[in-house]
């Protein structure tokens, strides 16, 4: 179970500011400008992608539904919108319409979802928090870099990443000789350790943990190292950098 779930209405806030600011970003002539952290995209691509999945999500939330839809293809989403002109205001309007849905819906609503959660309401919330915030940085860094994300909420996307995501694959991230790590955010004082091994990845969080490989960060550097967003020379670590290396290469959250 997650352990640093945070209150519904932090996770519809998110959502909302956060697509404001990717929403500002293009400007009037920066929409072919091309996003290094999501390959072959430009920022038209990104905003279109999340504003489809914030689409995408939403019926689930103010539908109640107990049963996963047809996914759209990637292609399909970045497909999807009206004219470039209106991308902005369009993703803003999904996002707020996001927000309110998981704002309104009663506490124990009944619904498909596919990560552990105190329940599935917090569920969408908390997935489509990430997702914005994610997006807002890949955007942020295409255009240098990227802003600071609240160390709570951050520590909380690691926890989603390594205790939900991982723990979801953990029987296919494999590995024939052992590693270990622990991250720790020195500005929360959250811990995470995983151990790859050849029954699988095992996660657990807590205080006294302890690994080979140890590093201790902010928890907003830790966010962006799990995800993929940022060096790995970026950070400090004590022991040997193979494990975390190993861990970007193997847990990714792709589309599909």
């Amino acid at each position: 179970m997650p352990t640093s779930i945070l209150p519904l209405a932090r996770y519809a806030e998110r959502i909302e500011e956060d697509s404001a600011l990717l929403a500002r970003l293009p400007g009037q002539d920066g929409w072919d400008q091309s996003v290094p952290t999501c390959p072959g995209w430009r920022m038209e691509d990104l905003v279109r992608h999340l504003g489809a999945v914030h689409r995408w999500a939403l019926p689930y939330v103010s539908k109640g539904l107990t049963e996963m839809f047809p996914q759209p293809t990637e292609g399909q989403m970045l497909g999807s919108g009206p004219r470039r002109e209106e991308l902005a205001s369009w993703l803003r309007e999904g996002a707020s319409e996001l927000a309110a849905a998981l704002r309104q819906s009663p506490p124990d609503l009944h619904c498909w979802s596919f990560l552990p959660a105190p329940s599935p309401l917090v569920f969408w919330a908390r997935r489509q928090a990430h997702e914005t915030a994610i997006h807002r940085v890949d955007g942020e860094l295409a255009l240098g870099t990227s802003g600071p994300l609240p160390a709570d909420f951050a520590a909380d996307g690691v926890s989603e990443l390594l205790l939900g995501f991982a723990a979801r694959n953990r029987r296919r991230l494999r590995r024939e000789t052992e590693l270990a790590a622990v991250l720790e955010a020195e500005d929360t004082g959250d811990r995470w350790r995983f151990v790859a091994s050849p029954s699988g990845l095992e996660v657990e969080s807590g205080g006294l943990l302890s690994a080979p490989t140890t590093v201790r960060a902010p928890a907003h550097l830790l966010y962006l190292l799990t995800w993929n967003r940022l060096p790995l020379e970026a950070v400090a670590w004590a022991g040997s950098p193979e494990p975390l290396s190993w861990l970007r290469e193997s847990l990714r959250v792709t589309w599909g």
